[in-house]
């Protein structure tokens, strides 16, 4: 299945004719006749796709779009493109702009041309394939890696549990153990590294959320770190904002992006050196700001940092330690929280410093007596509210931020769940992402605008678009307002003109 050609030309005989042509050049291949038919085909298994101009319009980029746009990082689908005009039509200028491995091919085109050209770009695919398989096999040899080296830990850790027993008053003992534990310690979380690249490649971690604070977060980096960072006779200094920062989040993959980035201050800055750990809140999204006196980053370093197995340089005489995984490990982490993790250097021997950027709930949960439902009387009279988002972490945030306030929220994650949503049960007050796959903001927002009693409902586009075409767009396709990501939960009040008794203070976060 994943060496054949799709042909998706509905109209004309262009699709029997191309499928006769490669049938006799013995080239596997299959002529989806709908564009539901190529969306099923895709998913079965694709070599190369052949299409033709006028099919764009049938349905042919919708379908390719969503297939090249989910594809995997080994993936780039190739796709053969026959048109009459080139590439100054405009359909195939967005093909080109929305697929990527398009090969234009002007018709009228003879039979040798079209089919050399789908055997290269075949070739090319099982180069592809080739990368996958690569993959594959590191993640299984990490995996099998990982479970193999904690395999010896747990009695190495015993055993030494029972030479303090015996001796509980020996120093030489005492100091022994103590080596041996931190060396452990040391082993375990290089172990459990390797294991978590091998699930993060496999796409097998999925984040375990729950409320937490930023203070029960940081006790547990501070126990991390602390060790390694007093052998060293490395001051941390920390500061944290004073109230409460709730996260809904993953709470170990938080202690895990943060620690990572103080364990690795820590390795590259020479003794007696001092690391800062401040963090803040703005717009709605925790900062963690954490700088070291450590050997810093040269220009060209900076950019390589977070790929995986990537090595800083470390300081003169020694060799580079660890696996280079953290960093990435990090950024993975955050990314999957809809966060980030950047850093910056001004240069060898001056130091580096690393920003993580994390989504709040709220600065501080918001006590009961200060819900909508006492605001407005009584809880069947929430304000209803539905969150669009195609980041379920953006969505489901923004979904807890409004249950916190007592409000009923639903969600949908693309478009057409939207329009369905709005059918079953019209709400007060649509909070919707316009960059959606499927079906973008835009098209949903005019389809809800034509359902009966929709013209009540307040519609705030929430995007991180801000040029100028978008706002025009937004109010084009019927939204009330267009606001930018992050935006303060005031501004929607105001924008709600008192539709929504939203407490003053809370942020949004998606």
């Amino acid at each position: 299945m994943e060496k054949r050609v799709l042909i998706y030309a509905p109209t004309g005989q262009d699709a029997v004719l191309a499928s006769k042509m490669l049938t006799l050049a013995q080239v596997d291949n299959l002529v989806a006749e709908t564009a539901q038919k190529l969306s099923e085909e895709l998913l079965i298994g694709v070599g190369a796709v052949l299409t033709v101009e006028e099919a764009l319009s049938n349905g042919g980029l919708k379908a390719l779009g969503e297939f090249v746009q989910r594809q995997p990082n080994w993936s780039d689908l190739p796709i053969v493109l026959l048109t009459h005009r080139g590439p100054d039509s405009l359909s195939v200028r967005q093909a080109i702009n929305t697929l990527g491995n398009v090969t234009l091919l002007e018709r009228p085109v003879r039979t040798l041309t079209l089919i050399t050209s789908l055997q290269s770009v075949l070739r090319a695919r099982e180069k592809q394939y080739q990368v996958r398989e690569t993959d594959r096999r590191k993640d299984e040899f990490l995996a099998s890696l990982g479970h193999e080296l904690r395999n010896p830990l747990a009695p190495i850790r015993t055993s030494m549990s029972v030479l303090n027993h015996l001796y509980p008053d020996q120093a030489p003992v005492k100091k022994v153990s103590d080596v041996i534990e931190r060396q452990v310690t040391h082993l375990t979380r290089l172990v459990d590294d390797l294991l978590d690249v091998a699930r993060i490649n496999s796409g097998k971690i999925e984040l375990q959320r729950d409320y937490t604070t930023f203070a029960q977060v940081m006790e547990h980096v501070t126990e991390l770190c602390s060790a390694a960072a007093a052998a060293k006779h490395i001051k941390i200094d920390v500061a944290i904002p004073p109230d409460p920062v709730v996260l809904y989040a993953d709470y170990a993959r938080v202690v895990q992006i943060v620690a990572n980035i103080v364990s690795n201050a820590v390795k590259f800055t020479p003794f007696e050196g001092y690391i800062s750990v401040r963090a803040l809140v703005e717009f709605g999204a925790l900062k963690i700001y954490v700088k070291d006196t450590g050997i810093g980053l040269e220009p060209a370093a900076i950019g390589r940092i977070f790929a995986m197995f990537e090595q800083s340089r470390p300081l003169s005489g020694q060799i580079a330690s660890g696996l280079g995984i953290g960093l990435s490990l990090s950024r993975q982490f955050a990314e999957m929280h809809g966060g980030s993790v950047q850093a910056t250097s001004e240069g060898l021997g001056k130091g580096s410093e690393f920003v993580v950027t994390l989504p709040v709930v709220t600065e501080a949960r918001p006590a009961v007596a200060a819900s909508v439902a006492d605001i407005i009387g009584s809880s069947d009279q929430r304000p209803r509210v539905l969150v669009v988002d195609d980041n379920r972490d953006a969505a489901d945030s923004l979904q807890a931020l409004f249950e916190m306030e007592n409000c009923n929220v639903a969600t949908a994650y693309d478009g057409y769940e939207a329009v369905q949503a709005v059918e079953q049960d019209m709400p007060d007050m649509i909070v919707m992402d316009l960059g959606m796959p499927s079906m973008d903001g835009y098209e949903a927002a005019r389809r809800i605008r034509l359902k009966p009693g929709s013209q009540s409902v307040l519609m705030i586009a929430l995007t991180g678009w801000g040029q100028s075409d978008a706002r025009q767009r937004t109010l084009d396709a019927g939204f009330d307002h267009h606001l930018i990501k992050p935006v303060n939960f005031d501004e929607i009040k105001r924008l709600a003109d008192g539709r929504l008794a939203i407490a003053q203070g809370s942020r949004l976060t998606s």
